[in-house]
């Protein structure tokens, strides 16, 4: 049950229009967090839950974990592929294969190659939300024919680039430049910063960090309580030096990673492949040691203070964000 009274009524944008959802709300793609417990609460909360594809091992896993989102909501949701180039990459072909005959319609891009993969998805009828670091890219992706663009600024955990352009700077100029519709992403884990994305010209936002700061996220608890604890300057920037930047929670492992990469003479990604492992991630984030491995997290845990339910936490933005809206144009027109 929501701790608000009465539900915000809807909010209706061509973001909203597109997910078929009450609030233009995304949880977006998290590894290791995006599974079917975390989609279908936030789906069932009135945003878009979305599943993360490679965090299942191989495309019949995630047809099934498809399957078992359905089971837990009737509510829309999608699935986020990230397609990299790599020496032994993924079947993604086989992963889109299984997104298609799940019946699912919107699917989050992200990664330069995963424009290999448009054509198929929209001869199948699903609209794609490309996410992107920098405005030629949404410019390129729009050309393309995605359906809208999560854009992310600096703010962001993962991967926000090597260009360092704030959200404050980054959605303004996307909404200005793109026809197609605008999502805020990276540094948003409230309604005030919903307001703002708005007023930027979004017409929806993208949470990562905060959605990882809920009940049903499914990580250990004590994870969520560092992320809490955690302020705007416990993020690190690891990769930095490899040109593939990363933003991640600041702990032992994230910190001796950047200490590796400034040495003298520099590093290779041999020097730190044990550090950065994804299954030792993974394996912290189950086991609630939050100094053992590699954790996402972006600079918004300096707004996080609590872990509520997905359903209290839209509730709760969305009744903010409105609030916020209101305050402003009562005190400033």
């Amino acid at each position: 049950m929501s701790d608000n009274k009465t539900v915000p009524h809807a909010i209706k944008t061509r973001v909203s229009e597109l997910l078929g959802v009450r609030y233009p709300i995304i949880q977006g793609g998290m590894q290791w967090v995006g599974f079917a417990e975390m989609a279908a609460a936030v789906s069932n909360a009135g945003a878009f839950g979305v599943l993360t594809g490679l965090s299942q091992p191989t495309p019949e896993a995630l047809a099934k974990e498809i399957s078992r989102c359905r089971d837990m909501t009737d509510q829309p949701f999608g699935v986020n592929m990230t397609v990299f180039p790599t020496i032994t990459p993924p079947p993604y072909s086989e992963y889109i294969d299984a997104i298609i005959e799940g019946g699912i319609k919107v699917v989050e891009t992200a990664g330069p190659k995963s424009s290999e993969h448009w054509g198929k998805l929209k001869s199948a009828g699903i609209k794609i939300v490309h996410k992107c670091v920098a405005v030629r890219h949404a410019l390129s992706a729009e050309r393309a024919g995605v359906d809208a663009i999560s854009i992310d600024g600096f703010e962001c955990a993962g991967h926000p680039g090597e260009e360092d352009v704030p959200g404050l700077v980054l959605i303004p100029i996307a909404a200005k430049k793109l026809k197609i519709p605008v999502i805020a992403s990276g540094g948003i884990g409230d309604g005030r910063g919903m307001a703002a994305a708005f007023v930027l010209g979004a017409e929806g936002i993208n949470m990562g960090t905060r959605f990882e700061v809920t009940q049903e996220a499914p990580i250990h608890h004590a994870i969520k309580e560092a992320l809490v604890a955690g302020s705007e300057r416990d993020t690190k920037l690891i990769f930095r030096t490899m040109k593939n930047t990363a933003r991640v929670f600041r702990n032992a492992v994230s910190e001796e990673t950047v200490a590796i990469e400034n040495r003298p003479g520099g590093a290779q990604f041999e020097d730190i492949r044990h550090l950065v492992a994804g299954a030792r991630g993974k394996a912290a984030l189950t086991s609630g040691d939050a100094d053992d491995g590699i954790i996402t997290a972006g600079m918004v845990i300096g707004l996080i203070d609590d872990i509520p339910t997905c359903e209290v936490l839209i509730q709760r933005m969305v009744g903010e964000c409105q609030a916020q809206l209101k305050g402003a144009l009562a005190t400033l027109v």
